[in-house]
């Protein structure tokens, strides 16, 4: 599989979104998607101190076993764990980070991210207790998520001299395009940061299993979602524009996952399009999705999804 870079990480365009681990597969269907990945060519997996309540990173840790050393794990920290464990205070930056070890079963972190900005502490604060991870050997590069153009530039300029943030995480997809308008895909070029789309399967629905004016499929994340978060993806603007873009996949018979992660690779900003998966069949479809667009097809899903 082709590889590119987040900072001195080299990672698979396709990576593995970990966030079903502890929530909808518990330890033994985890070990047999996380194998599935590491076959396919997968080195890259993404996931978080929350995700699964905590349960993903120990369920990712003990699937990898002996193959840690072959793969790069992303994970993130700051969101609220319970009522004292979030934020990225520099105190907290610590203990969170022990925390996602020890969870992991690792003594480092490949890529170390804030999960979401917190307002109430210094970005140069949190920079420097990260900063002290990677002196320390526990945090190869750092990263952050849910960030505007603006805070990554001061984020850029807090850091100084030391280790500054290498990616940022944030949504983007064929049906959520906001990284080209506000800036950041453009911040990322210009501070050479790594972008990683998250919802790069707008939730399923750039998956072609989900059907406009069809009944969802049962087992999807879609399916199990409460009715208030699905009402957004459900939505007839965005169910227009999946029945747009499963016509014209089939106009040009090439799949929708195949446009929507090509689409995203497209853009040399995008390190890795990591999206989720709950079997080894998904893992499997999600491998091979990858293709080189011709410049039509590019100029066309731009102006379907405009």
């Amino acid at each position: 599989m082709d590889k590119r870079t987040i900072g001195s990480l080299e990672v698979s365009v396709v990576g593995l979104g970990c966030n079903n681990f502890g929530s909808r597969l518990d330890q033994k269907a985890t070990t047999k998607v996380v194998r599935a990945a590491l076959e396919a060519g997968i080195n890259f997996f993404d996931t978080a101190d929350v995700y699964g309540a905590t349960k993903s990173e120990v369920l990712l840790g003990k699937a990898l076993g002996k193959r840690r050393r072959d793969v790069v794990i992303a994970t993130k920290f700051g969101m609220p764990i319970d009522e004292t464990h979030f934020g990225a205070k520099p105190s907290y930056v610590r203990a969170a980070c022990e925390d996602s070890l020890r969870r992991l079963g690792t003594d480092h972190i490949d890529l170390y991210q804030l999960h979401y900005p917190d307002e109430k502490v210094p970005i140069g604060d949190t920079l420097g207790a990260l900063q002290g991870l990677i002196a320390e050997g526990k945090v190869r590069e750092i990263g952050c998520s849910n960030m505007s153009a603006r805070q990554l530039i001061d984020a850029k300029s807090a850091a100084g001299t030391r280790s500054p943030f290498v990616s940022v995480q944030n949504q983007y997809s064929l049906l959520a395009r906001e990284p080209e308008s506000d800036g950041v895909l453009k911040a990322c070029a210009e501070l050479h940061l790594g972008f990683l789309p998250f919802y790069p399967l707008a939730n399923g629905l750039l998956t072609g299993k989900v059907r406009p004016g069809e009944p969802i499929p049962k087992g999807t994340r879609l399916a199990n979602m409460p009715s208030d978060r699905s009402a957004h993806w459900l939505s007839e603007v965005l169910q227009s524009r999946v029945a747009t873009l499963l016509a014209y996949a089939e106009q040009i018979q090439v799949p929708l996952l195949t446009l929507a992660y090509s689409w995203l690779l497209s853009h040399p900003e995008v390190s890795s399009v990591i999206a989720g998966a709950s079997t080894p069949e998904q893992i499997q479809s999600n491998a091979a999705a990858p293709i080189s667009l011709d410049d039509s097809v590019i100029a066309k899903l731009n102006e379907l999804t405009a």
